[in-house]
């Protein structure tokens, strides 16, 4: 975590419903597939957040993870060293997260650097890992590893082409939702202003 000081009000109320949105469970699948997927030279990480945290911190395991999603010679992060100092890995975080970004992930679902650096938002770096894994089982390219049942399935385009005649013959159908005008008549109307005839 960064030097900062306790938070106080409102403040401490946001930052505590972020931090409950962490999930320990996700946390272990995660660990798990990365582990898998990067090769099992790299550490385990202590189990909880700050753990969790501190593992991902320097940005040398997520570089790896993104590495190992592309075939050999194209690996977008092309140096990957451990350093202790925070402008490096912060720089390796944000290279990560630029490949992640190329590899298909939605602008909108990656992380922000001091979400995971700080430790602010991990339920958020969880997102993104989530995210990814489901990109890379999607892609079926034969590069992920581990069971694809850990992570959601994305959805694929299922394209339909019809027919000139077909789309003809569409245009011509009443759809139920805008009712039907069968068995309608003007039968038994009167005209306007004229009293009800009741026989």
């Amino acid at each position: 975590m960064a030097n900062r000081g306790p938070s106080y009000g409102l403040s401490r109320e946001v930052q505590q419903k972020i931090d409950r949105q962490y999930d320990p469970e996700l946390e272990q699948l995660l660990v798990r597939w990365m582990v898998g997927q990067c090769g099992d030279d790299i550490s385990q990480p202590t189990p909880g957040r700050d753990g969790f945290q501190q593992w991902l911190k320097d940005g040398t395991v997520l570089c790896r993870l993104i590495n190992s999603l592309y075939p050999r010679g194209q690996a977008p992060v092309a140096k990957i060293q451990p350093s202790s100092m925070a402008f490096k890995q912060m720089e390796q975080i944000s290279q990560f997260l630029q490949a992640a970004e190329r590899y298909g992930i939605a602008a909108t679902d990656i992380f922000q650097t001091v979400d995971l650096w700080e430790g602010k938002n991990m339920a958020c770096v969880q997102r993104t890992l989530m995210n990814l894994g489901s990109l890379a089982v999607a892609k079926g390219d034969g590069l992920f590893v581990g069971d694809p049942n850990w992570f959601p399935k994305k959805s694929q385009e299922n394209r339909r082409v019809f027919s000139e005649d077909k789309l003809k013959e569409g245009q011509s159908v009443i759809g139920l939702q805008m009712g039907t005008n069968r068995g309608a008549s003007q039968a038994g109307m009167t005209g306007y202003g004229m009293p009800r005839q009741i026989l």
